[in-house]
Parts: C-alpha cells; structure tokens; sequence
C-alpha cells in the first residue's frame, strides 16, 4: 500500500522557519520532520511514498537526490569526480516526488496522486505531524468496516492550563494541559479506497477538508479511528521548540524504530 503525503502548504504560521525551506524540512534532532513521518510508515512495513509537492518543493526532492551526502559518509575524489559512500545508511524507500502546483489545495494535490495509486488503497497523511498511531491496527480497522476512507481522530492538548474549583472559589484541581474540550478532530493519517478520487470534484481548488470529506460523511462513508496515544502537529515555532526537547530527552512517543 502506497502512502501520499501533503507537503506542499506554505507553513505561513512557521514564516521564522518557512521563509527559507517549506514546513515538512523543518528538523527535529537534525532530520526533516518528514523523515520522521517517513520512519514511522516504514516501521510498519510501508515503504513506497508519494510526496506532493508545492512551496520550495525544489528542496525536498534535492533532499532526496542527495540523500547519501545528508545521511552517510563519504569520499569525493575531485580529480576522478567519483563518491564512495563509506556507511550505506539508506532506507528501504521508494519515494515519489509530485510538483502538484504552488496554489493548489490539498484535494487537487491528492487528485494529481491518481494516476500514481492505481485502483489500489493508499494511506494519506500530512507532513507536518508525528504520532505514535499503530499503523497496522489503523489499516485492519479501516478494511474491517468496508466504507471508503478511514480518518484517525485525535483530541489535541489544551492551550491553556484548566482549573476544577468549589462553590466557593477553592481550587481543587489544576491541569496543565488539558485534553481540550472532548472533541475529537482531524489527527491525518487516514486509509483510503481508491473510490476518494470520485469526491474530490473541484479540481485544484478542493480543499480535501471541506466538500470531499462533507460529503463522505454523509454518504456514510467515513469512519473514525480514535487515536488517544501521541499526536502532534509542527504548526508553530513553540511545537518545533517542543518536538525538539521530547527528541533530545528520549521522549520522543513516535520513535518506534
């Protein structure tokens, strides 16, 4: 099963970051949060991806291009313009490179995927997000119910410390970090029959979060994988900053290889 990822977007919350590369380059402990993505399907025998491609798309297929120069070391004989690799550190990857349009929104992105994915499944996810979601699970729910896609749905942290009190103004209670407000909302990481091309009717221009998934919903189509483990998304410098200390201290939940 052939997974697409979404890297096209313009990070525009991320601009410290994104004025230079496109969001799914931005690292954790010095590798492309799209590498982790990457990890964590390959992990559970998944190694063939789609990447769709839009702002600075240039320099993730140079990333890969030049995958042994970032990942390896090597020898270059300049005189003889030869490179030996001196420690293959490769992945068993097949990656698939798509320049899907610089204002193209993610339905048209998946649309242009068609002709790469066949009359096959495939999985979907963004590239900006981590979690230690068991992938394996996720693909045997989705083929168990026999509707067209499978979205894994998570309940994100709470922005803001949360407090239980009594009639009387006692704090009993304080929380950090909340759950957020018991509702559960589009984590990625979704399973898809190849019947999803059907919905996405707007060309270019289909936001893949609106009348595709609406629609879906209510043909009864579209099922929810509840996911209460790790989730997180890089949608601001504070997340970068908090992937980054969960990877340097160990703590990093979506490193399973």
């Amino acid at each position: 099963m052939k997974v697409i990822i979404l890297a096209g977007g313009y990070g525009t919350r991320l601009s410290e970051e994104t004025d230079i590369r496109p969001k799914p380059m931005l690292e954790i402990g010095g590798k492309p949060i799209l590498w982790h993505i990457m990890k964590i399907y390959s992990h559970y025998g998944f190694h063939e991806f789609i990447i769709l491609l839009g702002y600075k798309g240039y320099m993730i297929k140079e990333y890969f291009a030049n995958y042994f120069l970032h990942q390896s070391n090597v020898t270059i004989d300049l005189v003889n313009n030869r490179m030996e690799v001196l420690n293959n550190t490769c992945e068993p990857w097949k990656v698939t490179l798509l320049d899907t349009g610089l204002e193209t929104m993610t339905g048209g992105r998946i649309l242009q995927a068609k002709q790469y994915i066949g009359n096959e499944p495939f999985m979907l996810t963004y590239g900006d997000g981590v979690s230690d979601v068991n992938i394996n699970s996720l693909v045997q729910f989705h083929q168990s119910h026999g509707k067209i896609i499978t979205m894994t749905t998570i309940q994100p942290e709470g922005r803001f410390g949360a407090v239980a009190t009594n009639t009387d103004g006692l704090i009993e209670d304080f929380t950090e970090k909340p759950q957020g407000d018991g509702t559960w909302v589009n984590g990625g990481f979704f399973v898809c029959q190849p019947e999803v091309f059907s919905y996405i009717t707007e060309g270019n221009v289909t936001i893949f979060e609106r009348t595709p998934l609406e629609n879906l919903a209510k043909d009864q189509q579209l099922y929810s994988y509840k996911h209460d483990g790790f989730w997180r998304c890089m949608d601001t410098l504070r997340d970068k900053i908090i992937l980054n200390n969960l990877w340097d201290n160990n703590q990093a939940k979506w490193k399973m290889w």
